[in-house]
């Protein structure tokens, strides 16, 4: 079968590579869709320190099972069968540490990730591994998803993550950096499901907003190369500044900016991770003092978010089909990762 496998920072391959073997407590999968991330392109420029090269890369999956190991049912339940169409969550965690029993899958410390420790989506074929059975993390499909919708529910779960650490409520003032395919969903997210008031988006890509604008109708578009952002959001908001900002962009300024334009008992979430070797801000201390701002990291997501997402899907409450704006073969998986890379796309899948 065809594969795109990682060796190093700037050598990513497609080679033919032999089928996986099932083993008893695996299921194997039928790639459908794989959709790609910025975080595929950061991997392609410069590593990463969990992945164990050899890799096949591609964490947003769906697909369809071609085998189901002898044990898994017996020991894992579901009552999985070949022709099942199922979503993959990307991270894995371990069901066992003092987070996971709390409830707080999203920050396992033994968490393990698809595309990292294991192989993943894009290839023709992949192993579902037992520590996703372990942790219910394989989902199925509901009959009115496509596999392209459903692999865009992996990035839509780290979203609902998020912003249900930020509490956002009826009417709130909603702030999103990042007109990329998260700032997209951010924007459906607050609305369909939280029933926000107005959602303002910024970018300082000017090609991308208005491609993300036509998709998810904001409020207002802001082009922070072209005006003061966090002044632009004081006037919207007649001097007091956005209920919610959710930096979902990896520019520290964002999360400076958020800080400024933050309301009274506002709420921030660092969606984006900065740079590793640029990781620090300014903040002023006082101004999350006296305003009483809340600030929330937000790292990935749990398998409940995952089935909540497509639910969410599926019910019509957050749709995302329009968001997928190219859809390419795996031979041309690496032309996807220079798409997103140049941001001319909202979202991009592989169908292998």
């Amino acid at each position: 079968m065809k594969a795109l496998r990682y060796y190093a920072p700037e050598d990513i391959r497609l080679e033919e590579i032999a089928e996986p073997d099932c083993a008893p407590d695996e299921i194997k999968l039928r790639v459908r869709n794989c959709s790609t991330c910025g975080t595929d392109v950061k991997i392609r420029h410069n590593g990463h320190q969990n992945l164990t090269p050899p890799r096949t890369l591609g964490h947003e999956i769906a697909g369809e099972i071609v085998e189901v190991g002898a044990a898994v049912n017996e020991r894992y339940g579901g009552d999985w069968r070949v022709g099942d169409r199922a979503q993959v969550i990307a991270a894995v965690p371990c069901g066992e540490c003092h987070e996971c029993r709390k409830g707080w899958m999203a920050v396992c410390r033994n968490q393990t990730s698809i595309g990292y420790q294991y192989d993943g989506g894009f290839a023709e074929y992949m192993i579902v591994p037992s520590q996703v059975l372990k942790v219910n993390g394989l989902n199925r499909i509901p009959d009115n998803v496509g596999y392209d919708e459903a692999s865009a529910a992996e990035p839509f779960a780290c979203a609902i993550n998020a912003q249900e650490l930020l509490g956002i409520e009826a009417g709130d003032t909603v702030v999103i950096f990042g007109a990329g395919p998260i700032g997209c969903m951010h924007t459906r997210i607050a609305r369909g499901v939280h029933r926000c008031g107005p959602v303002y988006l910024i970018d300082v890509n000017a090609d991308r907003l208005k491609l993300s604008a036509h998709a998810v109708q904001p409020d207002e578009v802001i082009n922070a190369a072209e005006v003061d952002a966090v002044q632009r959001v004081l006037e919207l908001t007649g001097g007091r500044g956005a209920d919610v900002i959710i930096t979902a962009t990896a520019a520290n300024v964002t999360q400076e900016q958020a800080i400024a334009m933050a309301a009274r008992n506002g709420r921030i979430s660092f969606f984006g991770g900065l740079p590793k070797t640029d990781p620090t801000i300014t903040c002023d201390s006082n101004v999350v003092h006296y305003r009483q701002l809340h600030i929330h990291g937000a790292n990935g997501s749990a398998p409940e978010h995952n089935r909540r997402a497509l639910d969410y899907i599926a019910t019509g409450r957050v749709p995302v089909k329009d968001l997928i704006t190219h859809r390419l073969p795996l031979a041309e998986a690496l032309d996807a990762f220079g798409i997103v890379e140049r941001g001319e796309a909202i979202k991009v899948t592989i169908e292998p």
